[in-house]
């Protein structure tokens, strides 16, 4: 783990080195680029999300939950199975 560590900070320490080797317009020019990205993808997040609230389509259905085990399996099934995790959790078994 600290083999890990160390490379990292190697690697960012030579990263560093580069970004300040740059002249200064180019530092500012890469920093607008970045900025301009993170820009239209912000914008393009809010438009879609704008977009989707604004269907018409957006009810939300409120239903009661049932249990999909008791619709599928018998009674006789499920006890069996509840014994065994009983059993299990009373004798540590896994």
């Amino acid at each position: 783990m600290k083999k890990l560590r160390a490379n990292m900070d190697r690697y960012f320490d030579k990263l560093d080195e580069r970004w300040r080797a740059l002249p200064l317009r180019k530092q500012h020019q890469y920093t607008l680029y970045f900025f301009v990205g993170y820009l239209l993808l912000t914008v393009a997040v809010i438009g879609k999300v704008m977009y989707d609230t604004s269907k018409s389509g957006n009810d939300m259905v409120i239903e009661h939950i049932e249990n999909p085990v008791l619709k599928s399996e018998s009674p006789a099934r499920l006890q069996d199975s509840v014994s065994t995790i009983l059993k299990n959790q009373i004798y540590e078994r896994k």
